[in-house]
């Protein structure tokens, strides 16, 4: 049996990791500023984490929902402290992807509703509702369309009130990342949130904020969306909870009721994702890393604001779009080959994204920022 060849590979196979940095089956070393995704939060194979894992599985690795896991209360107890959502509610998922299907069904259970607002440049997954609100026509086949997912301008204030004018009554939720990873490193604006909160409230629409890639204090706030003070009735989340560890959660305001069989899941919240998603909480709080994210995020753009070829700079915290004058294939496939730092692009073109780990320290930054001018000067 052969593999389902639907990856674009890079012709590199790594087989050890450690902090920021990989290593392939040749023995070369490479600096990962792109943690997979945003995917590693903490950096590859941290003690605190690896121990906690180590530990559990001398313990239980799985169970089922049918029974009691104490690690799922602590799991919540210290994310909602962290996050400071303290009063919100807690279901445990397997992905992003499972995180945002199962937010757009509980939004339609609570009003009854069953129209979805998105936007343009938006990806929230490739399930079935979850591809159905992504921006990209060639992933979403023909069984995931409906005219039900109503799509406006990515930060056009002025279609968003059209948009609810007309069909207000009939949609359940908006859907809206906190800052558009896949998209290219987009921020809404302040004045777009707050709309779209304000409409949300007025015709009873649930507002859910997809913090999958943007959160867990990759922008320098634990949800992106927190800095603008909105509250969300619900949150996705996911690629950093577990710093590897397939995990998923959706926050979900006290306003919602739950009853028995309402949402479920086989794997969500088992014991292995659950030590793995407290590990992680606990590293946050103790080396103080969404502070990091802050600084370190700042200071990689100081250093590299006026390298020759790049347009603009789009970043919170260590959610970085470098946006260049060209497709930026060729300085990614530089950085990789010739310097061995991975990096990532998005559906813009010129964009390249620079997503590391958030304690990430400086003389890896420079590493990076010596790399990136290198690269970017012998254009």
């Amino acid at each position: 049996m052969n593999l389902f060849n639907v990856y674009p590979l890079f012709n590199i196979n790594p087989v050890k990791a450690q902090g920021s940095f990989l290593w392939d089956d040749k023995g070369e070393k490479y600096l990962d500023f792109y943690g997979g995704h945003a995917v590693i939060s903490i950096g590859h194979n941290h003690p605190h984490y690896q121990n906690q894992l180590k530990n559990q599985l001398d313990k239980i690795s799985f169970y089922s929902n049918s029974v009691q896991n104490e690690l799922q209360t602590e799991l919540a107890e210290k994310l909602g402290k962290l996050s400071g959502l303290e009063d919100y509610n807690l279901f445990l998922c397997n992905s992003g992807a499972e995180a945002n299907e199962n937010a757009l069904k509980l939004a339609s259970f609570h009003n009854g509703k069953n129209k979805v607002l998105y936007f343009s440049g938006s990806f929230h997954g490739r399930t079935s509702a979850a591809v159905s609100v992504t921006d990209n026509p060639k992933i979403v086949a023909p069984v995931n369309y409906d005219e039900r997912f109503i799509k406006s301008e990515w930060n056009n204030i002025e279609q968003l009130e059209e948009v609810f004018e007309k069909q207000g009554n009939e949609i359940s939720s908006v859907i809206i990342e906190g800052i558009q990873g896949v998209g290219g490193i987009m921020i809404p604006t302040v004045e777009f949130l707050t709309k779209i909160k304000e409409l949300c409230e007025k015709y009873n629409v649930v507002l859910i904020l997809d913090e999958v890639q943007s959160g867990y204090g990759r922008s320098g706030y634990f949800f992106a969306h927190q800095e603008f003070e909105i509250e969300a009735d619900i949150i996705t989340t996911a690629k950093g909870m577990g710093n590897g560890f397939p995990i998923g959660g959706v926050l979900i305001h006290p306003k919602f009721q739950a009853s028995n069989g309402l949402l479920g899941t086989t794997f969500g919240g088992n014991h292995l994702a659950c030590v793995a998603a407290i590990a992680v909480l606990d590293v946050m709080k103790d080396e103080n890393l969404i502070e990091n994210a802050q600084k370190m995020g700042e200071y990689i753009e100081n250093e590299i604001k006026d390298f020759p070829h790049i347009k603009t700079i789009r970043r919170k915290g260590l959610m970085i779009g470098i946006e260049l004058d060209r497709d930026c294939s060729e300085v990614r496939n530089s950085l990789l080959y010739h310097h061995h730092v991975f990096t990532g692009n998005s559906n813009d073109k010129a964009v390249l994204r620079i997503l590391p780990a958030l304690n990430i320290k400086k003389e890896e930054t420079d590493l990076f920022i010596n790399a990136l001018k290198e690269v970017l000067e012998n254009i």
